[in-house]
């Protein structure tokens, strides 16, 4: 009897080939063809699960969103507003392989998107849930001394400024995790007394 097909395993399989080409080198250059070389499959196949390298590319950044999000569940987080926060940025900073992997395809799908009308959509939602919900928690916190919508979009513009320079490799993990929990205890302590 014939394997069934896990569509979702396949198309992961090649968003994974994907991410490794994205981070070694970038994706202006990456086709469906470079794909199916690096996952060792064919043309063909690529283009049964995504017609365009657009499509790929979305799907991929999702992906990343979803491994996150599940990091995020898996941990043993306390459910203290500022440490699933501090839980959440620290997921997203490049702080071992497998992120280093995704913040470099992060930067490669910022960089593509800037130039792609079309691909900022997903960018843009993906950036809206994430400030959605650190505003939530500085919300339930207390933030009567700051503006939750303006304090989230400031730690995700930290977040992003220190992963491009642990990416870059300007100073060590432990500078950038020491870095961001001084600005949450700016944040969360001086305004709410709180951790």
């Amino acid at each position: 009897m014939p394997r069934k097909v896990d569509h979702r395993e396949r198309r992961e399989l090649l968003a994974d080939a994907l991410m490794r080409l994205a981070a070694t080198q970038g994706l202006e250059g990456v086709s469906l063809r470079h794909v199916a070389a690096e996952a060792g499959v064919s043309t063909g196949m690529v283009q049964h699960y995504f017609r365009t390298k657009d499509e790929m590319m979305t799907f991929a950044f999702g992906m990343v969103e979803d491994r996150i999000r599940a990091r995020c569940e898996a941990a043993d987080t306390p459910a203290a507003p500022r440490e699933l926060v501090r839980a959440l940025l620290l997921q997203i900073l490049p702080l071992d392989d497998t992120r280093r992997l995704e913040g470099h395809v992060g930067l490669a799908f910022l960089a593509y998107a800037a130039v792609k009308p079309a691909m900022r959509a997903g960018v843009s939602e993906g950036a809206g849930r994430m400030r959605g919900f650190i505003a939530q928690q500085l919300r339930q916190a207390g933030a009567d001394g700051v503006d939750p919508d303006r304090a989230a979009t400031g730690l995700m513009a930290l977040v992003d400024g220190l992963g491009m320079q642990l990416l870059s490799r300007q100073f060590a993990e432990e500078e950038a995790v020491a870095a961001l929990d001084a600005h949450l205890d700016l944040i969360f302590d001086a305004h709410h007394g709180t951790r």
